[in-house]
This record gives C-alpha cells, structure tokens and sequence, in this order.
C-alpha cells in the first residue's frame, strides 16, 4: 500500500496521545515534518514518531511548502482556521482536530477553500467510530426509532477539569467544556439524527464553580486566575423541522449524573441511550422492553483479533479518503453546523436573547 507523506502541526497531548499512536499502528503514514512553536516538543514528537529525516519547524507556513499529502491541524482552537486555510490552498489535504474552529465565519472558510482546492478536509470527531455510535447510526437509518423528534447531548463531568495546555484560555479556546466536549455530543447527536438545519438556539452559560479552592479536580488543582473559561454550559437547541436537542456540558458540576461523548434519542417508533452501554427501548407485542446490543469485538476468545480504536478507524478511513479517493465519514459541511450553533449558545448566554438563524 503507498505510503502517505505528512506533515503534524501541533506536538501536544492530542498529537502524541491519539494520532500518532495511531498512525503508527496503521503503518501506512510516513511522518516527514513536525511543527511546534516550541521546537524541543517538536524535536521530542519527532524522535518517538516521525522518518529518521523528518524536518522541525516553528512557523506553520514553512512546512507546509513541503512535499507532503496532508496535513495534521492540532493545535488550540483559534488557530485551526487560518492554518487548514493556507494548507488547503498549498494543495494538503487537511485532518483538524475537532471543534473545526472558534466562529461559524471561520469554519465558512475552511469549507469554502476546500471545495475551492478540491482536497480533502476532516474534523476529528473520533467518537463516531465506537461500537455503539456504529450501531446506534445503522438503527437510525433503518428507521429502527422512527422520526427522531427529541434528543439530549450529553458532555458531562463532575469535577474533571483539564488543568494543562491552554484549556483554561477563552482567547485560545475560545470556551470551556461546551468547545471542548461538547462539540463531542452535539455532533453525534446531529450525526444520528440526519439533521443539520437549526431554526433558533437559547443558552445559558455558567462560571460558578471556577473561584473554589476546595476542588477534588480529578486532575489536579487548577488556578482560579487562569480559568477565563466557563465551568458549565447549556443550550436548548430548535431545528427547523421541529425537533428538539438540549445540550448540557461541563467540566464541573455538582452531579452524580455524569456522561461524557453520549447521546439520547427519542423517536416515534423506539428510544436509545448509551447511559449502561447501548439501550433501545420500545414497546414490543403491548409490552414495554429494553435491548441491550452485545458489542464486544467478537464471540470466541482468542480468535478475533484485537479491536480496533476509535482512532485506529479515523486514521484508515483518513487514509483510504487520501490514497483511493473512498469518501470520509466526517463532513465539513457537517461539522460547521456543530460550529454554528456552539457559538449561538454563546451568544445567547451573553445577550440574554434567543439566536435564530437564516430561514
């Protein structure tokens, strides 16, 4: 199989804990250019994952001159924008870690250039490729639920923080939990339901529980003077067809009910949740009942290979969309819609205002 020249921007957690683990299990991935505007993570990243030649670099617009097939975006969020921009107009195929950008106008943008260019841009949704997204997708479009009229995104911790990088810095990030995590379950929720046409959005965004000092953070103490960010978030989202999601993110909030990267889908015909691993609910023969699909990798030990990862997926379909053409799974022109309405639920928090949209 030809092997993908590529290029990494951004050597931090999620370059070193989730693609390149990845692409280096998948074998097909050549990593030739690393770029850090702190050349030693560069130089590290370089020396665990890349070609014995691979190049370092701190400015972005010189690898991306590079003979190369594509192009990781890892970096904070304000930044996924410009740089997909200038790598798509310097003929890469771009992979951009999720969420696709701050605004709405900047993911335009991006979709705009790379229907300009032709090549390939993918968000980093990697949730999407679980055993129980998969099934739970194929149920929804074998109209297994019926018409999916109301829905819940769930994206919440208890008291699970990120205390490192730039997590905490709203000009960075351009959020907390709701950008962060949230992005996760907005968008399988978008995703299961087919539906990206969003008639108005209210939300309501919290900074309640920042300024403690008393924090039982999973990771850590974090400094109340570096946390810019919101601690919670909600928002009560209306698609033009009528149906209904409510969002709810957070890195801290005093609950028990906690589930992270999860949807729940209520339709005409059946019901799911992914709260105790996949359940349908239904009423079957005047009775009500729970299935609970068996979505282990196989049924006898020893014999079916290990599972592949989320990001053991998204780097072959990431793959087979560069070298054979094969179509990818996240759309931009879906994961703007996340974008789009992440930013209303912030807007209407700070406005106090519902946010419609376009008719």
């Amino acid at each position: 199989m030809k092997k993908l020249k590529v290029g990494i921007i951004g050597c931090g957690g999620i370059a070193n804990n989730k693609h390149l683990p990845a692409m280096k299990r998948n074998g097909n991935f050549e990593v030739v250019a690393f770029c850090d505007i702190k050349p030693e993570e560069a130089e590290k990243t370089k020396k665990l994952y890349g070609t014995e030649d691979a190049r370092i670099y701190t400015d972005y617009k010189e690898l991306i001159k590079e003979d190369l097939d594509a192009v990781y975006v890892l970096t904070p969020n304000s930044s996924h924008a410009h740089i997909t921009v200038d790598a798509l107009k310097a003929g890469k195929h771009v992979m951009c870690e999720k969420p696709m950008a701050k605004t709405y106008e900047e993911a335009k943008q991006m979709v705009e250039t790379a229907k300009e260019t032709g090549k390939i841009l993918t968000i980093g949704y990697q949730n999407r490729y679980r055993s129980d997204s998969t099934y739970l997708k194929r149920s929804c479009e074998n109209g297994d639920l019926g018409e999916i009229y109301y829905a819940k995104a769930h994206a919440v911790r208890r008291r699970a923080v990120p205390t490192w990088g730039v997590f905490l810095d709203e000009e960075a990030q351009g959020g907390g939990p709701l950008i962060d995590i949230g992005t996760h379950a907005l968008d399988l929720t978008l995703w299961m339901m087919n539906n990206y046409e969003p008639e108005s959005v209210m939300g309501s965004v919290y900074r309640k529980l920042a300024d403690q000092t008393e924090q039982g953070n999973m990771f850590g103490e974090w400094d109340p003077k570096k946390f810019t960010v919101e601690d919670s978030a909600f928002g009560f989202i209306k698609m033009k067809n009528g149906a209904t999601i409510h969002l709810e993110a957070s890195w801290a909030l005093n609950t028990l009910d906690v589930h992270e990267a999860q949807t729940s889908l209520c339709g005409t015909k059946a019901g799911a949740d992914m709260k105790e691993g996949l359940r349908i609910n239904r009423v079957q023969y005047n009775k009500q009942c729970v299935e609970k699909p068996d979505l282990g990798s196989g049924a006898v030990a020893y014999f079916d290979g290990k599972a592949e990862t989320e990001s053991d997926i998204e780097q072959r379909i990431f793959y087979h969309a560069v070298a054979d053409g094969e179509p990818v799974v996240v759309k931009p022109e879906q994961a703007i819609v996340v974008t789009q309405i992440l930013e209303a639920i912030y807007e209407s928090a700070k406005t106090n205002k519902t946010i419609y949209f376009d008719k």
